[in-house]
């Protein structure tokens, strides 16, 4: 009956002795990949921003019914998400602001009417 408990404690004393190990090899692996994922998460950031950007600009002229909120929206999660293209990330608000405020003008002077086909 000894050799019987003398085994289970060897063996739970080795259990305890590799958790332990592999607990450290994961924290190792876990802070990596935080780095990993933080790096990730600028980089994603920082093409929000780029993208508002470029959506923003032809949403002046065009479609700026779509691409002024798509700007403004991917604008706000990159500003959110911390990118370190802050500038790019501002300009793409304020054009997506702006492509919707010449729609309101646009809408308003026409009373409307932003496409006549009868003429």
């Amino acid at each position: 009956m000894s050799t019987v408990t003398s085994t289970a404690a060897s063996t739970a004393m080795s259990t305890v002795t590799d958790h332990q190990g592999g607990t450290r090899q994961g924290n190792v692996r876990q802070d990596g990949a935080r780095q990993d994922s933080a790096r990730q998460d600028t980089a994603e950031a920082d093409n929000l921003a780029v993208a508002s950007f470029l959506l923003g600009l032809p949403g002046l002229l065009l479609f700026n019914i779509v691409l002024g909120p798509i700007a403004i929206t991917l604008a706000t999660l990159a500003l959110v998400r911390g990118t370190s293209r802050r500038g790019r990330a501002i300009l793409g608000l304020v054009l997506g602001i702006a492509s919707l405020a010449i729609l309101a003008v646009t809408a308003a002077t026409s009373h409307g009417v932003l496409m006549d086909f009868s003429s």
